[in-house]
């Protein structure tokens, strides 16, 4: 072989070893990208089925707003849209003290859970939407009772970054979800 056959074969090796690398490494982003989408995904699922086991297991729901330092629920008044930031979910129509509590905490944007007394535990994390919950009828319009043959729309709107990055800030990307699910309590009254 001559030196100039040599070279040529050299170059057209170091062109196709760069090709396979860079396809490479393209595949190892759009497979971290995947894996993370796929964890979102799943993470919102967890999170929207224990909402409604919850749901179809209440005795009663009381849809409200949780607003200050201290988390003190209110309740949506008889009259108004039924929808808010927070639901109470009472597993007896007559004992009101135990519940469990889910509510979106707008300052740090975690949808997060509690039991009566005990600390909260964060469900769900970059939760851009402030009315999480709202009390529907049979064709999706938001009522303004709380009467017992309704149903609990719970809406999450979230993003991640989808590159993992825990920066944010102008200039950065983001996927947006939305999740939706509806429930209504087993055993009307």
């Amino acid at each position: 072989m001559t030196l100039p056959e040599i070279m040529m074969a050299s170059a057209i090796l170091g062109v196709v070893l760069a090709g396979f690398l860079a396809m490479h490494i393209f595949a190892l982003k759009s497979d971290q990208t995947v894996r993370l989408r796929l964890q979102a995904l799943n993470d919102a699922r967890r999170v929207l089925g224990q909402v409604a086991t919850d749901i179809r297991s209440a005795g009663r729901i009381r849809v409200g707003n949780v607003q200050g330092t201290n988390g003190v629920f209110t309740e949506v008044t008889f009259g108004q849209p039924q929808r808010g930031n927070a639901i109470e979910i009472y597993p007896s129509k007559q004992d009101t003290n135990t519940y469990v509590r889910y509510f979106c905490d707008s300052k740090d944007d975690l949808l997060k859970r509690r039991l009566k007394g005990a600390t909260e535990v964060i469900l769900a994390r970059s939760v851009t939407n402030d009315l999480v919950f709202a009390s529907e009828n049979e064709q999706g319009m938001v009522l303004s009772n709380n009467f017992n043959n309704r149903v609990i729309s719970v809406t999450l709107q979230f993003f991640q970054d989808p590159n993992g990055n825990a920066a944010a800030g102008k200039g950065f990307l983001y996927d947006y979800y939305q999740i939706r699910t509806k429930a209504t309590r087993r055993a009307l009254e």
